[in-house]
């Protein structure tokens, strides 16, 4: 299969679909306010609960399968590079770990709504967001440690760029979003207004949200050039004492 660069593609359009139609429908539907939610607020209740749940989990899939490739593709790299750091594959493992963790919480937050099981939708959502930001410094780095063999200086770069960005975001969702749910004394924190108490945390909080989010899907998208080069085989199945190619 040659047209693995699609894999990339397919999962950052999965993801802005989700964000964006889930935020649409809830706005029509009433159930948040336009000015700017949380992600998962916007998916609290049916219908987009369901959308959400659904398209979420197709992005976290596809999600793991580019994770996976990209692991493999440096696995080869290396294997046909003998110069290169043998660090290099430590910190692709490491790499691998970190995105699979962070594609789990994905799955967790659409699964776990926040007003069903808020514990849960948490420790997701600090999965999702802090081991994906994780995972974003280690292909950073890797990024710059496979030049020239596979991608550009200028990746490298833009990906280092994006990894700052996500760390500065990721601090700022979290203690933006705590200090504003101290001060909310409203009757419904999905439908947040300026009266309620602790609305500029909460917007700088949901906007950084909204904003690493993004980035996550871009940076997901960068791979797509590398993908370009990487050619992927039917799994080789053994049946009993012979083996064969399905």
């Amino acid at each position: 299969m040659s047209n693995v660069y699609l894999l990339p593609v397919a999962t950052f359009l999965i993801f802005q679909v989700t964000f964006l139609g889930t935020y649409i429908v809830a706005v029509l539907e009433g159930h948040v306010v336009p000015t700017v939610p949380y992600i998962s607020d916007a998916a609290t209740y049916s219908p987009e609960s369901c959308i959400f749940g659904q398209l979420i989990n197709m992005g976290s899939v596809l999600l793991g399968l580019t994770i996976y490739v990209r692991y493999r593709h440096i696995m080869q790299l290396y294997e046909h590079h003998p110069e290169l750091d043998a660090t290099l594959v430590r910190h692709n493992r490491l790499s691998l770990w970190f995105g699979m963790v962070s594609c789990l919480g994905i799955s967790i937050v659409g699964n776990f709504q926040e007003t069903n099981v808020r514990i849960m939708h948490f420790i997701g959502a600090f999965c999702c967001f802090g081991c994906g930001t994780l995972y974003f410094w280690m292909q950073a780095l890797m990024t710059y440690t496979i030049y020239p063999m596979a991608g550009t200086r200028k990746t490298a770069h833009l990906r280092l760029g994006m990894s700052v960005c996500c760390t500065i975001l990721f601090i700022m969702l979290a203690v933006t979003g705590i200090m504003s749910h101290i001060l909310f004394n409203g009757q419904n924190p999905r439908k947040w207004y300026p009266s309620d108490g602790g609305w500029y945390y909460h917007v700088i909080s949901t906007i950084s949200e909204w904003i690493i989010a993004t980035i996550f899907s871009f940076f997901i998208l960068s791979f797509t050039p590398e993908f370009r080069d990487v050619s992927l085989q039917h799994p080789q199945i053994s049946l009993m004492s012979y083996t064969m190619n399905v």
